[in-house]
């Protein structure tokens, strides 16, 4: 009996370091994401349309971006999306960021 318990007990600790690590890995996606916004947003007020994409390291890990500015039904304004992608990985991005930049958005 007190073997089925130790044993469910370290299962339940390997599923926690587990999902600690997938909350790590989104967090520095998110902050990679942040990071890329605000930099596409001071480099221009008004960004040009069309994709882009690179790669970056960030929080001591290699990350692959892409930045896609789409024109809006507002002409002063573009949607920006980002995307933050494992380095090596095809799978779906581990984390979307959309924001905004425009002449009217200034102060």
């Amino acid at each position: 009996m007190l073997a089925l318990a130790l044993l469910a007990l370290t299962r339940t600790a390997a599923t926690q370091v587990q999902a600690f690590g997938d909350l790590r890995e989104r967090t520095l996606a998110g902050w990679l994401a942040a990071d890329l916004l605000a930099e596409t947003r001071l480099s221009s007020q008004f960004p040009a349309t069309g994709k882009s994409d690179g790669k970056r390291k960030f929080g001591g890990r290699d990350w692959r971006w892409e930045l896609n500015v789409e024109s809006t039904d507002v002409v002063t304004i573009r949607r920006l999306d980002v995307h933050i992608y494992e380095a090596a990985d095809k799978a779906p991005p581990i984390v979307e960021l959309v924001g905004s930049s425009g002449q009217d958005l200034q102060p």
